[in-house]
């Protein structure tokens, strides 16, 4: 039996930079809202330039790192889907909404009977 163990290893650096990147991004929020009277270009610019140089700090962490790697992997594995030609997807719909209307036909009918037998039959309630 083989035993698989996930390990991570986080050092000081990248708590440190993780860190970092949450200050930056907080550092950004609260300069956008106290520059509202400097105007919307100084507002925005500082509200960019800190959410830029907080990703900049994340990806140059491990964990930043191992999050581009799966967005590149995720990407990779997208492009091998085969997707349905478009005449498969419309008549793959069109069965589903009919199954859909079947169902709920079903289900009404069994719905009244079911108020049918209950109320009128074993009941006596007459509406």
């Amino acid at each position: 039996m083989a035993s698989t163990q996930v390990e991570t290893v986080s050092t000081n650096a990248d708590k440190a930079k993780l860190g970092l990147a949450v200050v930056l991004v907080l550092a950004s929020l609260v300069g956008f809202y106290m520059l509202g009277k400097q105007g919307q270009v100084a507002q925005w610019g500082v509200l960019l330039a800190g959410l830029v140089a907080a990703v900049v700090v994340f990806v140059s962490s491990e964990l930043g790192k191992q999050f581009l790697a799966f967005g590149r992997d995720s990407v990779r594995e997208v492009k091998k889907v085969v997707w349905p030609a478009r005449r498969e997807a419309i008549q793959m719909t069109a069965y589903v909404f009919g199954f859909v209307v079947v169902m709920a036909l079903f289900l009404w009918l069994t719905d009244k009977t079911l108020e049918w037998v209950f109320y009128d039959l074993i009941l006596g309630w007459k509406r």
